[in-house]
């Protein structure tokens, strides 16, 4: 199943768990006699129940986007989604009893309707609901996951006894979703001559059926990883090194970043990659993903709401300058006013970049080429533009559709990553996030790569950015952008 599927089902699902929640409690309150409830042309009748469902319906959407209960649960167990579920209908329930006043009847009795009561019911009332169905929809993904359906095509890094260790495991928990298809050895003298192979026991998700014996090819060594990787389409990258070899570790997963392969490790090298790995336990067998982008899913949603709240106030407050830098570029030089070029996003997703043309028409005639101080192809309109850093606002779209957050990575384009991926190690790491309008190294270095140095230098503060990302650094690049924009600081 894909993250997209995944996603249409979980929102279809809480859909009805929550409305059908919504029903049950006014039921419970209204109908049940449990509760007070004096009926009169005032009080809450069916007819309101539609209206008063969808606003609750997008409150717990809200807050579920919030709390991450919309990210893919692979490799999670079942009982960290409810406890997260549980949580976060906890916080949702205090919310609604400071926001809506639970009985707005007098009654003679004010215990009879103690809000306390009411919240909690609710509350119960609600997670029966939201638990059930997402167990049941848990339960169908498992089920087609066992069966072989949706699995990730997968690799085990190795030598042949630990990584059939490693694998066999895999296959024991066919529920992860890995889907082996063979292992590489991280170095080219890793494997004698007769043992190219080994089988694993795959067990089987229909019940009374005895396990599939499968064969796990032996593919190659980490010299070929990349090739693997791109010709099996390989999704998730599994490592069984041993705590002593960390240079094969760093090749590894220098190797790996070069692709959008998810990387696991086994428990005993968290001390090789402490800081940029966060260890789970999934259905009782623990793996190390390494993910560079650590933002809590409440950090995420409220990063995500800053960049489109941010976008429109730009764009509104500043209207009167956009048009008059529109007017500018026309009168200035010939050529169109935005200027748009194909650039490479998050997860190596193309998409295409919007600025004010700050240079003359047919300017990279030549090919691509790098910046450089007092570049003799930008119009002196645009230098002004450069140096204020007004050319970039028409990426303000790009934010809001998405493809660009207002702080990240700068984008780059494809003739230049394929060279740089191969320069420098870990470029490809930048590709885990969405590209930026501004960023550490914009904020405060502010300057244009002039050559493959430079960009060395960048991509150590895009790093630093990626593995240090928080709400509060982003609003902190925001401010010091600004200040910098406010001064003129820049290069032409």
């Amino acid at each position: 199943m894909t993250q997209r599927k995944e996603f249409l089902l979980l929102v279809m699902g809480d859909f009805i768990a929550l409305n059908g929640a919504w029903l049950a409690f006014y039921w419970l309150r209204v109908d049940s006699g449990w509760f007070f409830f004096p009926r009169g042309p005032s009080d809450l009748t069916p007819a309101l129940l539609p209206q008063s469902a969808i606003v609750i319906y997008l409150f717990w959407m809200v807050l579920f986007v919030f709390f991450g209960l919309y990210r893919p649960w692979y490799v999670r167990a079942p009982f960290d989604e409810i406890i997260t579920i549980l949580k976060t209908l906890g916080v949702g329930t205090i919310l609604l009893s400071i926001l809506i006043w639970w009985d707005p009847t007098h009654t003679l009795s004010p215990s009879a309707n103690d809000p306390r009561v009411l919240g909690i019911s609710y509350w119960f009332v609600t997670a029966i609901f939201c638990i059930g169905i997402r167990s049941l929809i848990r339960y169908g993904q498992r089920r087609l996951l066992e069966s072989g359906v949706g699995t990730r095509p997968s690799l085990v890094i190795g030598d042949q006894e630990k990584a059939h260790d490693l694998a066999a495991r895999v296959a024991h928990y066919p529920r992860l979703g890995y889907d082996v298809i063979g292992f590489v050895n991280p170095s080219s003298n890793g494997v004698s001559a007769g043992a190219a192979s080994f089988t694993v026991e795959q067990r089987n998700g229909k019940r009374g059926h005895s396990p599939k014996v499968r064969e796990i090819p032996h593919l190659g060594t980490t010299e070929d990883l990349e090739m693997l990787i791109d010709r099996h389409g390989i999704k998730e990258v599994l490592i069984a090194l041993g705590s002593n070899e960390h240079e094969k570790l760093i090749d590894v997963i220098a190797r790996a970043s070069k692709s959008n392969a998810g990387l696991k490790i086994v428990p005993d090298l968290y001390d090789i990659v402490s800081g940029q790995a966060r260890a789970r336990e999934i259905y009782g067998f623990p793996l190390i993903d390494v993910n560079p982008v650590l933002l809590r899913p409440w950090e995420e949603a409220a990063k995500r709401t800053l960049d489109v709240g941010v976008s429109l106030l730009l764009i509104g407050l500043g209207s009167p300058i956009l048009l008059a830098t529109v007017l500018a570029v026309k009168l200035t030089s010939k050529g169109p006013l935005i200027y748009s070029q194909e650039r490479v996003g998050r997860d190596g997703k193309r998409f295409r970049i919007y600025k004010f043309r700050s240079m003359f028409v047919n300017a990279e005639q030549a090919g691509p080429q790098w910046a450089s101080k007092n570049d003799p192809r930008v119009t002196p309109l645009g230098r002004f533009l450069r140096k204020s850093h007004l050319d970039e606002v028409p990426q303000l779209w790009n934010v809001l559709k998405g493809d660009m957050s207002l702080v990240g990575p700068r984008p780059e384009r494809e003739f230049f990553v394929r060279q740089l991926v191969e320069e420098i190690p870990y470029y490809n790491r930048r590709h885990r996030v969405r590209p930026g309008v501004t960023g550490l190294y914009q904020a405060m270095v502010d300057k244009y790569d002039e050559n493959i140095d430079d960009v060395r230098q960048r991509v150590k503060y895009d790093l630093m950015y990626i593995e240090s990302m928080s709400f509060r650094l982003d609003v902190k690049i925001l401010f010091r952008t600004g200040y910098m924009m406010f001064r003129g600081k820049g290069q032409a």
